[in-house]
């Protein structure tokens, strides 16, 4: 991998990025998959300020490998935020939901590797446009929220690799060396995994959310509230409730104030596995245990180097 242009972007051994999820990616999970080799994110979607200058400077001392921070841009504090991780040297940072226009340059200019989620190659071209270094495409499979398009992942790969010139991170539906192997195929410099990672000992989700995507069976996620932002879901009394909602006619307002605030949080955060908002991906279906961090990473690598040797000959 000492060629690949993930590994050589972020000075990492694999190229594979542990996603950065709300109430799942704090620093023990983060600081656990950059020692094993790939790069750590930490998700800030679900952290006040302070809350992330704690996990930072915890991930710092845990760790003298490279890792970055995801930044949800609709965020009400970004510019703390940002300001927290420029302060602090962190030196990767990936931004979702929102222009990539708004932050790239401003993080450019500190020296920092910015990498922007994308669901569409409308979105791609525009990322690259910004001055990215890397783009994730990441395709509906996905959890937590979500492209409108419902573009497959193994559609939007080779559909983004045509126009884009920056490498390529593909997501959605990848947690095995497998379909890390398929989606480097179709033109994918590295992947992006999150549902794996949620049911890892390091994830700060709740015991009860993980075991309850190792229990998902294909069929048991939906993407769902399209009218607020896209979310994939795994099925409960909360997404019953919405489901219900819709056949009754439900509107915007009405979904919203059916949501209300913290429902992610109670889910995935607190283990209310009937109330609360669970955000996993598809993959879920494939992900029969929970495991150290650094096992997932040593899997799918030799997972990965096992069947392209087989492939190859090589």
């Amino acid at each position: 991998m000492t060629n690949n242009k993930i590994t050589q972007l972020f000075g990492v051994q694999y190229p594979i990025v542990q996603a950065g999820m709300v109430w799942a990616s704090g620093w023990r999970l983060a600081s656990a998959v950059s020692k094993a080799g790939a790069l750590g994110l930490l998700g800030s979607g679900s952290m006040r300020p302070e809350v992330l200058r704690e996990h930072i400077q915890k991930c710092q001392q845990a760790t003298d490998k490279p890792f970055g921070v995801n930044v949800p841009m609709l965020y009400p504090d970004i510019q703390e935020l940002m300001d927290i991780i420029v302060k602090l040297g962190v030196k990767i940072v990936f931004t979702s939901a929102g222009n990539p226009k708004t932050w790239t340059s401003y993080l450019k200019e500190k020296g920092i590797t910015v990498v922007h989620v994308v669901s569409s190659v409308k979105f791609a071209l525009k990322a690259q446009e910004a001055g990215v270094d890397a783009v994730v495409v990441e395709g509906f499979e996905a959890g937590g929220h979500n492209g409108r398009d419902e573009t497959t992942t193994f559609t939007l790969i080779p559909a983004v690799r045509e126009p884009i010139e920056v490498p390529i991170i593909a997501a959605g539906g990848i947690a095995s060396g497998r379909s890390m192997l398929a989606a480097m195929v179709l033109g994918a410099d590295g992947v992006q995994v999150g549902s794996r990672f949620v049911a890892s000992h390091e994830a700060s989700s709740h015991p009860l959310f993980k075991q309850k995507v190792v229990e998902a069976s294909e069929g048991d996620t939906h993407l769902t509230l399209k009218e607020l932002a896209p979310v994939r879901l795994l099925k409960n009394k909360f997404y019953d409730d919405v489901q219900r909602a819709y056949a009754k006619g439900t509107n915007k307002e009405q979904l919203q104030s059916l949501l209300g605030r913290g429902r992610a949080k109670r889910g995935m955060f607190e283990g209310d596995m009937e109330e609360g908002e669970l955000e996993i991906g598809q993959v879920s279906a494939l992900i029969h245990d929970i495991l150290p961090a650094s096992e997932i990473v040593a899997s799918m690598m030799s997972e990965f180097a096992q069947l392209k040797s087989e492939l190859t000959g090589l």
